[in-house]
This record gives structure tokens, sequence and C-alpha cells, in this order.
């Protein structure tokens, strides 16, 4: 009776401590007590415990691990293993003889609680073991595929792909669509090499997944690029082949953190589809480095506890209608987001790693369409209309392009999902076409270094190189990624050629031959056979020739000997002795913007004198890589002369000049639409351009601009205190923009922010232009353009403006308002209205 007596009391403490706890915000997360979890620190990394509270494991799908197999008698593994296959011989089991399987299985589903090494992320799975990997951890595509395709066959829903190859494969690429149609997720490690993402990681379906050190930074050997999505821990401790456990590290024992939590995930919401899951697990990780996504992390660290416990968003980039909102997205990957409506603008950008295109594919609701403006890393704007499953290709250069997503139906009031999959094609190189022999680049006879790509399937280059006259030549192949195996092969016109290919991915190939006489080298560049595909990366060339020069221009050494040069053409000279002197001569016509350019010069400083036709000095330079001489000059005739400070004969440097007509003083509006109003309010200086003496008229005037331009067209003196968030009083347009605050012409936005750098539409621009005419606007008369209605905020405007003749549309009766209105567009209409 005592001992009943003292177990009631003890229960009934235990209780109220636990009911304390609750009351005072605090609960215990839950927690396994295998006897090695003081090991497995990097569970608390994921917040491991937290989601526990929540979700312990997930025993109603199957996990597929296609690797080298699992150790299947393993104590801590034995519970959570269902059949699975060998696909190396079909006689055995899918016993794991390398130990790597293994590894990643104790990472996703060791047995938890029972008294025995380590708890996995699920305490309860069902792990499907399938050897596709030789006992040395070597494998070829072909069973990997085989591994997926039989895991989806065979009622997985997670596959978990920790291993990669460097090359992308069709087969392999229909493979991952079929997971995609089969709503299978495929999760995949980057690799451990520092590179580039490897394949199948690098599939836009599936989840990538690199490493993540104890520093809360990207590991240094993680592969990256705009593949990647997620991190997480890099090192582990796990289960090992023998009924053992072990440290291991990689983005291997990576891979399996992501997709256990995302069977915990799918144990919450079991209805959601695989694309769901994927963008779950991004909305809920742990930024590391920049905001968003990046290239090194993806979206960032796993956080279990968060995949757990916060909602599901429909669009986890909101906010981001405007441009200082964009949200970084990926060149290469599946996303999903949603319009709220037809007024809901969607802003992205993305980082291209190379000139090239980036292709955009939607899939959203039968009917709907979406108008896609893009504005790539030097301003050149584009506008389309993309339309369900076809591919809208971009052109973009390298650098941060910005993307504005809006339903083509302005209309629409329900909210409209979407996916969106980008992927990236490569630049086609400068020496194209001469994918043979007989169309080979023909190169100049100097050492150079040559950037080509293999932008298109069974891409290979050859070059043919004059050698002149007896010297010694060095060849160098290098790559920026491995996934270019690179190929080199060498032939004198006429004799035997050779192959230099260590066969190793991304590994530089020479060949050095001391001695070369006369006559024409080919050199063909390839990637090797397997590796046909189109890449995403660039080779170097380097091509080193020792010769003894010869200065075709001698003699030049003074100024009535000055060699008289073209526009635009390219010469070449060397300074060979010690008091050697090359002068040279070229004419201008008209005012112009002239740029001498001296470049390939030996490590020794060069120093260039320009003059006019009275031999009067206008400017000098020096430089031991680069001289660069920019002026604007009138017309006449120019001398040019360079020295060195010691001389060289090995090497020659490289002369151009170029020269634009000026306009008003400006060097791109020659030919444009715009050139008379460009030129009418440049000459009131109300308008003026950019250092270089460009105008740039086609780029997107953002509203600093225009407000600083409808401040000076209309003197505005007078001025309010404005306090935008964005706006300093240190702001170069600050006290235009106060002005024009001053006579209602802008104003900011609720947030008191201003977005001086945001592109101003046709709409705003009519508005800002109506407003300074103190037009209001009318509501009375005929809608004047088919794509507005009497529902458009501005139409009043719109009305009145067509009515006086101050604005028109296009020719098919559009007037296009919500397009970015470029400078041009600005001026002119500015231009139209002045007296």
């Amino acid at each position: 009776m005592l001992h009943k007596t003292v177990t009631r009391q003890l229960v009934h403490w235990a209780v109220v401590i636990v009911m304390m706890l609750l009351c005072a915000g605090q609960v215990l997360a839950a927690t396994a007590n295998d006897p090695l979890g003081e090991k497995q620190t990097y569970l608390k990394d994921i917040h491991i415990n937290e989601a526990w509270d929540i979700a312990k494991g997930n025993s109603n799908i199957t996990i597929a691990i296609v690797d080298t197999g699992v150790d299947l008698n393993h104590p801590d593994l034995k519970k959570n293993l269902v059949p699975g296959i060998n696909l190396i011989n079909s006689k055995l089991l899918p016993q794991d003889d390398n130990g790597h399987g293994t590894n990643v299985a104790g990472v996703l589903a060791a047995a938890a609680n029972n008294d025995r090494g380590i708890s996995g992320i699920l305490w309860d799975a069902k792990i499907m073991p399938i050897k596709a990997l030789e006992s040395d951890g070597s494998g070829g595509e072909q069973k990997l595929g085989e591994g997926i395709k039989y895991a989806i066959d065979h009622g997985a829903k997670i596959v978990v792909l920790s291993l990669g190859i460097n090359k992308y494969s069709d087969y392999m690429n229909d493979i991952v669509r079929y997971a995609e149609e089969k709503d299978v997720l495929l999760v995949a490690a980057t690799g451990n090499e520092g590179n580039r993402v490897r394949y199948p990681a690098a599939y836009p379906t599936v989840l990538a997944v690199g490493g993540m050190s104890a520093d809360f930074q990207a590991n240094s050997l993680s592969n990256s690029g705009p593949e990647i999505d997620l991190v997480a821990p890099w090192d582990v401790f796990t289960t090992a082949k023998g009924n053992s456990y072990e440290h291991k590290d990689g983005t291997s024992m990576a891979a399996p953190q992501v997709a256990a939590v995302a069977a915990l995930a799918w144990s919450k919401y079991p209805d959601m589809k695989v694309y769901q899951i994927r963008q779950l697990l991004r909305q809920t990780a742990q930024d590391l480095m920049d905001t968003g996504w990046d290239e090194s992390t993806g979206y960032g660290l796993l956080r279990a506890d968060r995949a757990l416990a916060e909602m599901p968003l429909l669009d986890m980039y909101e906010p981001n209608n405007r441009k200082n909102q964009a949200k970084a997205i990926s060149v290469s990957k599946m996303i999903s987001a949603s319009f709220t409506g037809g007024s809901d603008q969607d802003w992205f950008s993305f980082d291209a790693p190379y000139d090239g295109t980036v292709n955009l594919t939607f899939e959203l609701a039968e009917g709907q369409t979406v108008t896609v403006q893009h504005t790539d890393a030097k301003g050149t704007f584009s506008s389309v209309t993309a339309h369900p499953g076809q591919p809208v290709p971009l052109k973009v250069t390298q650098g941060k392009s910005y993307l504005l997503l809006q339903l083509t139906d302005r209309n629409q009031t329900g909210e409209v999902p979407y996916k969106l999959t980008t992927s990236f094609d490569i630049y086609r190189d400068q020496f194209e076409d001469n994918d043979k022999q007989y169309k080979a680049y023909v190169l100049p006879s100097r050492s150079q270094r040559l950037k080509g790509t293999f932008h298109q399937t069974g891409d290979q280059d050859w070059f043919e190189f004059p050698v002149e006259q007896s010297g010694s030549l060095t060849i160098r192949l290098s790559t920026d990624t491995a996934r270019i195996d690179p190929v080199l092969f060498v032939q004198k016109q006429g004799e035997k050629g050779t192959t230099i290919d260590t066969d190793d991915d991304g590994v530089t190939e020479m060949l050095a031959l001391a001695e070369v006489f006369p006559g024409k080298y080919y050199i063909k560049v390839s990637n090797v056979k397997q590796y046909a595909n189109a890449v995403v990366g660039e080779y170097m060339l380097d091509i080193e020739y020792d010769a003894k020069q010869m200065d075709p221009n001698e003699p030049n050494n003074r100024s009535y000997q000055a060699t008289t040069i073209s526009l635009d053409t390219e010469y070449t000279g060397l300074i060979d002795k010690a008091d050697d002197v090359d002068w040279y001569q070229f004419q201008l016509s008209g005012d112009t913007y002239a740029q001498l350019n001296v470049t390939g010069i030996p490590n020794v400083p060069m120093f260039a004198f320009l003059y006019d036709g009275s031999m009067r000095p206008i400017a000098s330079g020096d430089g031991r890589k680069i001289i660069m001489l920019h002026q604007r000059l009138p017309s006449g005739t120019y001398y040019l002369k360079l020295t060195a400070s010691e001389p060289f004969d090995r090497d020659v440097y490289q002369l151009m000049v170029k020269a634009k007509p000026l306009i008003g003083g400006y060097a791109d509006i020659q030919e444009h639409w715009a050139l008379n109003s460009i030129l009418e309010l440049s000459g009131k200086q109300i308008i003026n351009g950019y250092d270089d003496y460009t105008f740039r008229p086609d780029l997107p005037i953002t509203r600093a601009e225009a407000t600083t331009i409808l401040s000076r067209a209309f003197k505005l003196s007078k001025q309010k205190t404005i306090s935008y968030t964005d706006v300093s009083s240190g702001h170069w347009a600050y006290a235009d923009i106060a002005k024009a605050a001053q006579a209602g012409i802008v104003d900011g936005y609720p947030d008191r922010s201003f977005a001086p750098d945001q592109p101003v539409s046709r709409m705003e621009m009519t508005s800002m232009i109506a407003r300074s005419m103190n037009i209001s606007g009318k509501r009375r008369g005929a809608i004047p353009f088919t794509d507005v209605d009497e529902n458009y905020w501005g139409v009043g405007v719109l009305k009145q403006m067509k009515a006086e003749g101050w604005i028109t549309g296009y020719d098919d009766g559009s007037y296009r308002p919500d397009q970015q209105a470029s400078r041009a567009e600005f001026v002119t209409m500015l231009a139209k209205i002045m007296p």
C-alpha cells in the first residue's frame, strides 16, 4: 500500500512539473536516448529535436537508397529495411560491400531508442536498398538510371542519390522526368570536388544538396552553382559496415538529411505534390550567406523544425511586387509561385554565369498567359508573352538580369498558381563555324589566350596556327568546369598528329614542342566522346609561341615616317631596340569620341603620347598590360608615339583606334528614331548623357531620372522637405525630387519609400508629364486604346492626352501602359509638349 501511494505521488508531481513548464512557455523537445547519440552533433544544427515533437518517422512511404547497397544485418538498420535489389549481381541481395550506402542509411533511418548506437532522423521508416555501385564505389549512369527507375516502379516516394557524375545525358534526363511525372522526389548530393554541381543533382527537378561546415558556411569542397537548392551539415556520425559506427563527411551525408526531413514533412502533409515538398524545404531553410537563394548554399540550411511547424506558402517569394524587392532565383531549376490576380507583379532576379540564353517554361492554368519583361545585365530590355509549356528564350549577358512577370489578363481576380522552370544555354563562341578541319579558324601568329565553348551536341573547335618563323610552341587546354574532359589534338599540315588526353574531368592538357618550323599547325579542341552534349562552361586555349618577331611598320621612328592607320583595324608592333620609337597617324572627320587602345603589352612599361596635327600634346598614358586613351576630338590629323622602358622582340603589342561620330555630344544616337527630340532637349540643357558620351536611349528610365528631367524642363524652384526612406539628402536627385514633390508631379509609396531606381512604366511617364502640364484627366469620351478600360486607373489622363494630341499608341491600337518606358520615349513625349 505504501508503494502504491509513493507511485501516485511521483506521478502527481511529474504532472505538476510538466504543467509548470508548459505554463512557463518551456516545451521539452523530443530526444532519442541512443548511447552514441551525443556524437550526432549535426542533428542539433538542423533542429531535429523540435521537429520530433511533431513527427518522428514515416512508414507510409518507401525511401530508396541507390548506392553501394546497405548492411542488411546491421542491428540499427534492420528494423527499417524492406526488400530491394542488387543491380550489379542479380543473384545476390543488395548487401553493402563498400560501406557508403550503409553510412547514408544510418543518417536517414537508424532505429531510435533501441539501446544501441545512434538515431536516424526517421525513427520509423521503410528503406529500400538498391545496389547500383561496385564495391569500390564506382559506377555508370546506366546502372544509376536502372536503380532510379526500379525504385519508382516499385513504389518508392523518395530516392536518395548520394553520388554523381559530371556529364549531362538525355538518358538520365528522361529518367528524372519520369520521376517527376510519377510524383517521386529525387534528392541528390552536389559532389565534393569544389567544382560545379554534379548530375543528377544538376537536373531542374532534383533537390540538390550541398554541405555546410561547422562554422555555418558552405564547405569549400562542396560543389556549388546555379543548380543547388539547400545545404545540410557536412560531418556526421553514422552506421558503418560490419555492425559498427563511424564519422563520415561530404555532401553524400548531407543529402539523406534532406530526404529524411522531406519524409517527415510528407507525414504531416500526405497530399502534397513533390514540387510542393521541394518548395516547402526551400521556404523553411535558414539563410546562411546572401538573403534568399545563392549559388553557394542555395536557399540555406535545412531546418527540420521549420519544415514541420511553418505554414506552407503558395508563393514563398512575396513580397516581390517591385524591382527593389526582386527575389533571386536560379537559371537552372523549377520553382513554384502564384499571381494573386491580374494586377499582381512578380519580380525576380538571376545571375547568368556566362553570356547566353535563359529559357523560361511556365506551367499554369489553361487559357492563361504571362507577360515577361526582361532587363539583362547591360540594361537591354525585351518583352514577350509566355504560353504554358512553350519555352521562352531570353538572350542574356553575364551578370544580374531582372524579370517582371504578370498575367496578361489584367482583369483576372482569382489566384493563379504557376510553376517556372529555367534552363541556361551558353553562348556560341566567336570562332564558329569551325567544327571541321577545313573550316579551321585562322589565328594570328603570336602568343594568345582564347576562350571557347561547346554550345551544342558534338561541338568541336578547329584552329589553324600559322608559324611564320622557327621557334618553340607550347599549347595548354584548360577548363573552368569538371563537366568538360578536354582533349587536345595538334597536327602540322602533312604530318602525323598528336592527341593529348589524361582522361580526367577538368584537368589541363598540354603539349610542348621545343622546336617548330614555318608552316600551318592545326589544333583541335574537343570534349571526350562520352561528354558530347552541350556544356555550360568555357575552355581556355593558351598558345605560347616564342619566335623572334619582325615589326611590319618599320621604319616609323620619326613623326614624318608615321605609319598611317585605318580606324577600327588592329595593328601590331614591337620595340626591338632601346632607342626604338613607333609613330602612327590617323585622320578624323567631324566631332568624334576616339578610343585608342594598346594591348598585349609584354611585362614592361610602355608609354603613349597623342599629338594634334600641329604636334601639340593632347594626352598621354602608360601601362604594363594595357594603355587606354579615350578623348573627344575634333576633325583633323593626329599622331601617336609609342615607346617602352626596355626593348622586347618576342612579343608584339596590338594597337587599335576606334572612333564614333558624336551627334550633339552623343555617340549612340546617330540613327535613332528619337534623334531630334534628344538633340532638342539636350540643347536646352534639360537632359544629359553619361561620362562615355552615350545617351543610352533604349535603357529604361528610372523614377529619379524622369523626375530630374521634369524639374529642369519646367524650371521648378520651390521644394519641400521630403523624408523618403531610400532618398537621403546626399542622393544625386534629392533636390529635384523635392521640387517635383512640391509641385505635385511625383509622390512616394505607402511604405514611405520613393524607389528612385525603379523603372517608370509608360502610364507613369504619361501621368508625370500630365501633372507637369496640370492635366488631371477626364472621364467622358471614348476609350482611346484597346488595352485599357474604364476601370483602369489612368484612363482619364489617357483620354485627355490623346484628345489633345500629346500621345499616340502603337499600330495595333494598344498603349501598353505597364511596359517600361525608355529614355527615348520619355524625352520624345516631353519634347512634344515643350514650347
